[in-house]
């Protein structure tokens, strides 16, 4: 298997890379520029070898598909995305990079169809608007998606869009949809605030985390596993397919902190607005088509991300300007 990511310089990229060249294995990503910083928070320079930098931007398609056709790549997994706040910004953008980047790998993929066996690609769990009124138990995959972000209507669209590539191609496509990711390298976004409060209390400081309610919390080793397992386990189709982690309201992440961080008792606090997207999500059919599936518990993986923050901080390499 030869992967190419784009966007791969993002937090769940970084994951990838380090578990594919912990395998003795190479990757390449394609980016528009060569950003290592969240790499050199977890790979060692003879590791950082294995990464391989390829410039470009996702909507550009000869580039992309020069690219992919250059390395051989067999598989495509497709990171690249802008956010909520700039989708919100600048929602022109935001779909340039969201759906026409992810229309170009598709595209590419069709070029390259006796090259490419797989793509697999990053939805959200923004596709599901909050819960109704009515709602008992976790959501499945298959109800009626209604997003209230530019983000998660653009997501729904790359949904769609790959299944129509599966109908009318035969391009085999798998889109994941991850909620709350935390662990090092996560800086940005929304949902990026338990991450920043596990930061906070290994530099030292108090945090406020400025939402309530309940979320899902996913370890990024995990959602990284994820990732590479549906890019190399067998399958024929289009599918997205929701995640899950720990379903927990924000109290029971400030807790698991103060027990497995004596020293944070008090420092991270939060508010009360609960994120206007469906927090309890039904991963069956993900489990039955690709289970079982990794699941680090939530204590061992807010210890696990303190403990390399900490590590960092000796060493005086922990970044604290997205605090």
């Amino acid at each position: 298997m030869r992967v190419l990511m784009t966007g791969g310089y993002g937090c769940i990229g970084a994951w990838v890379a380090k578990q594919l060249v912990e395998a003795g294995q190479e990757v390449w990503i394609y980016d528009l520029k060569q950003d290592t910083h969240r790499l050199d928070l977890l790979l060692s320079e003879e590791q950082r070898s294995l990464v391989h930098f390829l410039p470009g931007d996702v909507a550009d398609l000869p580039r992309l598909r020069a690219a992919t056709e250059r390395v051989e790549a067999t598989h495509l997994l497709h990171l690249a995305g802008l956010q909520v706040p700039t989708c919100r910004a600048d929602p022109m953008l935001g779909a340039r990079v969201n759906v026409f980047g992810t229309l170009a790998v598709f595209e590419t993929a069709v070029a390259l169809k006796g090259q490419i066996e797989r793509v697999v690609y990053a939805s959200s769990a923004a596709v599901h608007g909050p819960v109704g009124p009515d709602s008992t138990g976790p959501i499945g995959d298959l109800v009626p998606l209604a997003p209230l972000t530019h983000y998660g209507a653009f997501k729904v669209c790359n949904e769609l869009n790959a299944r129509v590539y599966w109908n009318d191609q035969g391009i085999t496509s798998v889109g994941l949809r991850p909620w709350t990711v935390y662990g090092v390298g996560r800086d940005f976004g929304v949902t990026s605030e338990p991450t920043k409060a596990i930061k906070a209390v290994a530099a030292g400081r108090s945090y406020d985390i400025t939402y309530g309610g309940v979320q899902d919390l996913q370890y990024v080793g995990d959602i990284a596993a994820l990732f590479l397992k549906v890019l190399s386990d067998p399958f024929q189709g289009a599918e997205s397919y929701n995640v899950r982690g720990a379903v927990v309201p924000i109290e029971t992440f400030v807790a698991a902190i103060d027990r497995v961080i004596p020293e944070a008792a008090g420092k991270v606090t939060h508010g009360s607005r609960q994120l206007p997207i469906a927090p309890d999500l039904d991963d069956s059919r993900l489990q039955a088509q690709f289970g079982p599936l990794p699941q680090t518990e939530l204590g061992i993986g807010i210890r696990a991300t303190f403990d390399r923050f900490a590590k960092l901080a000796q060493e005086g390499r922990l970044d604290l300007s997205d605090l």
